[in-house]
Parts: structure tokens; sequence; C-alpha cells
């Protein structure tokens, strides 16, 4: 199957930030054939004309809890909401559907917001792979394991159980890649998070959590006269397998040993600021030469499942923090949520248009009000975008959104199907309703 989309301003995020306006791209079967802005190749069996939209690689989600979708705008506001209101409700109403449908809703709404990649961590993950694989999103999912009862496994040896078997059921599969997820530095012991560093190594694959992200967290850990990263290092785990979340409170010295030891990161911004937590010095990582990406958090924790909100907030926090207009130019911030994350998960053919690479593509119309005139296309995707520009979305050289909307899937029908699972989930949270 070969599909030409022409008359489109390409955004190829190559080594050199080619741009070709008036350009063309095709693919053939899952990969991208050709690219130019020459005569368009003829043959192909499906022509798309993109009338002058921005042509560039799918973003790529580096942190979701893509199935929380039912626990959104509840205890938004609410202090410590992760053990006086998540916990307990997880633990008391979840459930295998809730994972599966909540999945599948927010696959609808990444893609729709041009998100072709993401790294999910949260329970019943065979469900959530089963949901994206049906959506046509290319995921990394990662059992959470965390040492207390949770949703599907009574105990963390449970959840190691189940993360290894994701592993050999789907070792070398292009769509998913499992990955190891303990849940944090403070909610999982030393041996259990040895173990997980264990299996990343036998089966070569990245071992995920949240780090340098709580207050308490980095109190506990400045009582032991260390930080996070330093504790993580110490248990062997600080390396090249390490996709560490949020690393808002990071020192100058963490940077360093990130750096020496080829860790990456995925940035939340959203949700930390929402938090009130901080600001991730992304500065000092990218100069660094930190391989990072940027994550939208859960559906819970950052509202909305769009990077667009994300490089928006990568732009104004950063040059806020630094009190420095220059920095983060918008080509860079574009690159962090498409190649940027493709590198951070070390995907060797995505995130960038050239011949051979994955056709995980994303359009994005011109046509609203706000991005016009257009004389910066990375500027105008920075700070004139949003999710509801996205015209066209391919993933595996599959047309998955067009004209704005899922191709073969009725965003009615998904919430739908959600609504009629809710009931139990809305009664079980009604007895928060002080924090909520």
């Amino acid at each position: 199957m070969k599909t030409l989309l022409k008359n489109a301003w390409l955004l190829t995020l190559d080594d050199a930030y080619t741009d070709l306006p008036n350009g063309w791209l095709l693919t053939e079967n899952s990969r991208i054939a050709a690219l130019g802005n020459g005569p368009a190749p003829e043959g192909a069996d499906e022509v798309i004309d993109c009338r002058g939209g921005l042509l560039l690689p799918g973003f790529v989600n580096t942190h979701c809890h893509a199935s929380m979708v039912p626990f959104r705008t509840l205890g938004d506001d609410c202090p410590d909401r992760l053990r006086r209101f998540l916990f307990p409700l997880e633990q008391e109403a979840w459930t295998k559907e809730l994972t599966y449908l909540g999945a599948k809703y927010a696959a609808a709404e990444m893609l729709l917001s041009g998100i072709t990649t993401v790294v999910d961590m949260y329970y019943y993950e065979e469900e959530v792979i089963r949901a994206f694989l049906e959506m046509g999103l290319r995921s990394f999912p990662g059992e959470t394991v965390i040492c207390q009862k949770a949703p599907g496994s009574d105990t963390p040896e449970e959840a190691l159980a189940r993360s290894e078997a994701l592993l050999e059921t789907w070792k070398g599969n292009e769509w998913v890649r499992p990955v190891l997820a303990p849940h944090g530095t403070t909610t999982v012991s030393p041996d259990i998070l040895q173990k997980c560093q264990a299996l990343a190594e036998k089966y070569d694959t990245l071992l995920t959590l949240h780090a340098c992200e709580m207050d308490d967290e980095m109190r506990y850990f400045s009582a032991q006269g260390q930080t996070p990263i330093a504790y993580l290092d110490s248990l062997g785990l600080c390396g090249p397998h390490l996709l560490a979340v949020h690393c808002i409170h990071l020192t100058q010295d963490d940077i360093a040993l990130m750096a020496s030891k080829g860790a990456r990161i995925a940035a939340c911004l959203g949700s930390n600021t929402k938090a009130g937590k901080g600001v991730a010095p992304i500065r000092d990582i990218a100069r660094a030469g930190i391989a990072y990406g940027l994550g939208t958090d859960g559906p819970s924790s950052g509202n909305t499942l769009s990077l667009f909100d994300q490089m928006r907030l990568l732009a104004v926090s950063q040059k806020t923090a630094y009190h420095d207009r220059s920095l983060f130019p918008a080509r860079e911030i574009v690159r962090a949520a498409a190649r940027g994350g493709s590198e951070a998960l070390g995907m060797k053919d995505a995130g960038a248009l050239c011949p051979g690479f994955q056709a995980d593509l994303v359009l994005v119309s011109v046509d609203r009000p706000a991005l016009y005139p257009l004389y910066n296309p990375y500027s105008a995707l920075v700070y004139g975008a949003c999710a509801a520009d996205v015209s066209l979305v391919m993933t595996g050289g599959v047309l998955r959104v067009r004209d704005g909307k899922l191709e073969n899937v009725h965003l009615a029908s998904l919430r739908n199907d959600l609504e009629a699972a809710l009931p139990p989930f809305r009664r079980a949270a009604e007895k928060y309703a002080d924090r909520i």
C-alpha cells in the first residue's frame, strides 16, 4: 500500500532541521519510502492533499497513566491527593474493565492530538495493550510495581510476575515494547527495585519510575544525606535502562551523574506545575546532553492528553525559571515532543521524516485564525496550535485520523461504553466528597 501526502510543509526534524515547503511524502506499507519538494511521484494507491498543513513525525508521550480517564477532574485541588484519594479509590473500585475502556478512550484522545507512541504505567497492562492495539497506538507499557496491595496484584512479587509475562509475550514486537515500571523511589523497596533492574537488563528494556518529584520524597532522602538519583545509583538503577519521570528537584550532581550513566528523562511540566511541585531544570538537562522527552502524565494529573499543552509549558516554564527569553527556540521544543521522545525511548527508526523510518506522522492544519500569518511553523506549533488543529494521523502507514476524526472508530461509542461501566466507580468516589 502506497500513500502520497502532497501540498504539505514538511518539518523533517532530521539532524539539519530540513524543512520542505510545498513538499510531499510517500509511504509504502509501514515505512516512509521517499519525500521531497519537487514533482511528486505517481502510482500511489491513495493521494491526500494536505492543503498547506504542517507535516511532521508523530508526537511521543513519554509518561502516561492512560486508563485513569475516570479520575479526570476529581480531586484536582486536593493536597496529598495520591495517598488521601487516588490510592484508596483505586484499591476500592478499580477493575480490569475500567482499565481497558479508559485506555481505549485515552488512546482516542492521544491520536486526535497527534500522539503516535506512548509510555504507559498502570495496572492490568494487558488490557491497556489490547486497547492500544485496537486503536493503532504504538506503546511501551509497564505494569506498576508497588509495595502495597494494588489492582491486579496483592504483592510486588505478583506485579513483577505480570511484568515478566508481558515481556515474554511481546518480545520483539514493533507495536508493543513492555517496560519495567516500579512506582517510585519511596513506594518500592530496595530489593524490589533491584529485581526490576535485573529484568530490565535481562530483556534489554527500559525501567521507568517517578523520581525527584514529591516534597516528602525529597525530605526523606535529604535526611539520609543523599538524593533520590544517588539512591537509585547506589542500587545499580542509574544507567541506560533508566527513564526517570518528572525529575523536578535534580541537583547539578544528579544531572552530571545521569549524563555520565546514559539515563533518560520524561518531563511532565503540566502535572508538575498544576500540583505546585516545581519546574524541572530542562535547560540544564538539555545542556548536559541527557535524552529527554515530554509526557502528559495521566488524565487525572495533567487532565489533557495533548503534547501541545506540554510544548507551550516547556517554553514558558523554562524562560520564566531562568529569566531568559532566548531559551528553547520553538523548533527545539517541537523536536523534544517528537524526535526527543523517540530518542529517550531508544527508538532508532522513528522521530524524523526520513526514508526507511516508521510512517508515524501527524498533519497539523493551519486554517485556524490563530495560525495566520505563518512565518515560523515551529512557533505556530508551540504558541498557537492545539489538539483541535490535528487533521491527520498515521501510525505504521495506516491512517488513524482523517479530517480531524478517528478512522473506523466512533468517539461517541467509546464514551458510551465507558459511561456504562462508570456507576460503581462514581458511587465509590462519592465517599471522598470532602476531597474532590
